[in-house]
C-alpha cells in the first residue's frame, strides 16, 4: 500500500505567548502543497518489521524517524491487529526547511496503517495520536488549509484556495536553528487575526501578514532575506519564509515565477 506525504507552507506565523510548560503558543495557517511529496509504502512480511529509507539522506537512527515512531505507536495501541510489515520511505521533501516533511511522514504513516490494518479510526482519533508524534503532525491528518493555534495542534478549517496562483518554493541548503530563533523572539499578540484572511485581498498580505521568525533568522542568514527580496522583485504577490526556515516561497500570478534554477546551494520547486 502506498501513501504520498506532502509538504506544507505557513501563511503568517505569530509567536504569541511563552507557556508555563516551556513551549510557545502560535498562530498560523498551514497550507498543504500536494505537489511536493515523499512516498511511503508498506508490504507484509513473515519476518520482523523493518524501515528502509532512500532518496534524500536522513542522518541518525532510523528508529528515531517519525515513520517508525508512528508504527510503534499503532503497534502498542492495537497489538492484536498489527502484523509485521516492511516499510519503505522515499524522501523528496527537503528536511529542516520549515516544510513539515518529517511531520507529514509520521502523520501519513498513521493514516496508512489505519487503512492497511482496517482499524477504522476517525480523523479526530488519528489527530490525537499524531499529536504524540509532534505539534504540527495533526495538521497532516486533515491535510487541508487549517488555522492553527496553541502549539500548532488546535486546528480550525479555513476556506483558503491558492490554486489560481503559482507557488515557487526555494530551499537553501543551510541549517537554521529553531531553538536559537525562538530564543531571540519576544512573544506578542498577533497584529492580524488570520481567521480573517479571506477579508484581505492577497495583494495586501505583504503589509499585514508576517512570519515572526524572519527578523532574527534573516539577521543570522542575510542570504534568506535576499531571496525574499528577489521574489518580490520578480513579481511575487506575497513572499515569506515557511515555518522557522530555511525555505522561502513566493505566490505569483499564474504562470509567473522567479528565474532561478536548482544548484548546489538551493533546491527550487515550482507549482501551477
Amino acid at each position: 500500500m502506498l501513501h504520498f506525504p506532502n509538504a506544507k507552507i505557513n501563511i503568517g506565523l505569530y509567536v504569541t505567548e511563552k507557556r508555563s510548560d516551556g513551549y510557545h503558543n502560535l498562530e498560523t495557517i498551514f497550507y498543504p502543497l500536494p505537489m511536493l511529496k515523499d512516498a511511503l509504502e508498506v508490504l507484509p512480511t513473515s519476518e520482523e518489521s523493518t524501515l528502509r529509507i532512500s532518496g534524500k539522506t536522513i542522518k541518525g537512527n532510523p528508529h528515531q524517524n517519525l515513520v517508525w515512531k508512528a508504527f510503534e505507536l499503532i503497534q502498542q495501541q492495537y497489538p492484536e491487529q498489527v502484523a509485521p510489515i516492511q516499510i519503505h520511505l522515499l524522501k523528496a521533501i527537503p528536511m529542516g526547511a520549515g516544510l513539515g516533511g518529517g511531520s507529514a511522514d509520521g502523520a501519513f504513516m498513521l493514516r496508512l496503517l489505519n487503512k492497511y490494518f482496517a482499524l477504522e479510526l476517525s480523523d479526530a482519533q488519528l489527530a490525537d495520536l499524531a499529536f504524540q508524534l509532534g505539534s504540527d503532525c495533526p495538521f497532516f491528518i486533515y491535510n487541508t488549509a487549517q488555522l492553527a493555534k496553541g502549539r500548532g495542534e488546535l486546528l480550525s478549517p479555513i476556506a483558503l484556495e491558492l490554486s489560481p496562483y503559482s507557488i515557487q518554493v526555494i530551499c537553501p541548503k543551510l541549517h537554521v536553528s529553531t531553538a536559537a530563533a525562538f530564543s531571540k523572539l519576544t512573544p506578542k499578540p498577533a497584529p492580524f487575526h488570520l481567521e480573517q484572511i479571506n477579508t484581505l485581498p492577497i495583494s495586501q498580505w505583504k503589509d499585514s501578514i508576517r512570519n515572526d521568525f524572519e527578523p532574527a533568522i534573516f539577521a543570522s542568514h542575510p542570504s534568506l532575506a535576499t531571496i525574499k527580496e528577489n521574489l518580490y522583485k520578480a513579481g511575487a504577490i506575497y513572499a515569506s519564509m515557511s515555518g522557522s526556515g530555511s525555505a522561502l516561497y513566493g505566490i505569483f500570478e499564474e504562470g509567473k515565477r522567479m528565474d532561478i534554477a536548482s544548484d548546489e546551494h538551493a533546491e527550487v520547486f515550482y507549482f501551477e
